[in-house]
């Protein structure tokens, strides 16, 4: 698998696009995007439907691959037991259910 960084690089080549074009395109430096494909530096997440819009491709895709790495790389760093994505999952679903708007449920 690719690292997030990778896969900016190769979208951006794609586009043939310097890291100077490309970073006036988000907003950043070409220092920041060496980095960011370098993987020593990460993008920030507000930038995500920016990169949908510019690389032609879902909003779903990239966020899959931005937070499936960023939460690897925390599991990973933490030293943390593959067990931690079980709970993640409940946890996840358990906000779901949480969050449900009470406009869904019907009172007689």
């Amino acid at each position: 698998m690719a690292s997030f960084g990778d896969f900016i690089r190769q979208e951006r080549e794609k586009n043939s696009w310097t890291q100077t074009e490309f970073g006036a395109k988000i907003g950043i430096n070409s220092s920041a995007i060496s980095r960011i494909e370098h993987g020593t530096k990460q993008l920030s997440a507000d930038k995500l439907d920016l990169l949908s819009k510019l690389f032609n491709i879902e909003i779903s895709k990239i966020s899959i691959l931005y937070f499936g790495e960023k939460i690897g790389r925390m599991v990973y760093e933490n030293n943390c037991p593959e067990s931690v994505f079980v709970v993640a999952e409940e946890t996840v679903e358990y906000l779901k259910v949480k969050h449900t708007k009470q406009s869904k449920i019907k009172f007689d």
